[in-house]
């Protein structure tokens, strides 16, 4: 399907690896449909007890490749037939435990993907922003209740709106990480905390889990989320700062309205 996913199973633990280093692990709808077959894998196969995400080279995710997104969004009749969404339905349906690794620029769905792991370990100089609005766009993962019930709604409104990073010591202040280490000891805490899970009773885990979220809501907001996404997808101001962001400049929104 594509090489920029690679998965590998062994001690009840799913590592899904994001391997596009060279583009700071940006992500394409091919790597959506990869990560959407891996989660589901996770949520069906007895032998995975535990699904853990990392990056490749020195970032977790600079987000969505916005050339890919671009082109795949125009073609597509509904954002939700996209692949970004099979991904997101398998993580609201997903009730096995969530760990992620994150080094460097986690941006995007990077930060938001972490609202759906139940444990966190961040590098202490990692960077964390959800940019949607600097991109005229909209919230997406059910972000738009998860980073507000996480960390309540001044601070998630300003992550949104202002779309600047908060740290790895910040993240773990607010409540975003469970464990904010230095970057060489991320994948060694995460492995191994991983590991403690998936020797834990797995069906005490697995409903214990499900209480806690609620799988039918969380997907309901996923597609609410993304008919605001698409909306804004196709507006004057998405077009705008797309072509800044393409051009390396500011996207000067005065003539928006």
């Amino acid at each position: 399907m594509t090489d920029h996913i690679k998965t590998e199973l062994a001690g009840g633990v799913l590592s899904v690896t994001l391997a596009r280093a060279d583009k700071k692990n940006a992500i394409t709808q091919a790597m959506y449909a990869a990560l959407a077959e891996a989660t589901e894998r996770a949520r069906t196969d007895d032998a995975v007890r535990v699904l853990a995400f990392r990056g490749e080279g020195d970032s977790f995710s600079a987000g969505n490749d916005i050339g890919d997104f671009i082109a795949i969004g125009s073609q597509a009749g509904q954002p939700t037939d996209m692949p970004v969404f099979r991904f997101l339905k398998a993580l609201a349906d997903l009730d096995k435990p969530v760990v992620a690794a994150v080094k460097g620029r986690a941006v995007g769905i990077g930060l938001t993907l972490l609202l759906h792991c139940d444990i966190v370990v961040v590098a202490e100089d990692a960077l964390l922003s959800a940019p949607f609005i600097n991109l005229a766009l909209a919230p997406e993962a059910a972000s738009s209740m998860l980073l507000p019930a996480v960390l309540g709604h001044q601070r998630a409104f300003e992550i949104f709106a202002l779309g600047e990073p908060i740290d790895g010591r910040t993240a773990l202040a607010w409540g975003l990480a469970n464990r904010a280490v230095p970057a060489e000891q991320v994948e060694a805490v995460a492995a191994e905390l991983a590991g403690k899970l998936a020797a834990r009773a797995p069906n005490s885990i697995r409903k214990t889990k499900r209480l806690m979220r609620d799988a039918e809501r969380l997907w309901d907001l996923m597609q609410r989320e993304g008919e605001a996404f698409g909306s804004q997808m196709k507006s004057p101001e998405a077009m705008e700062a797309f072509m800044a962001f393409t051009q390396k400049r500011a996207p000067d929104f005065s003539k928006a309205g």
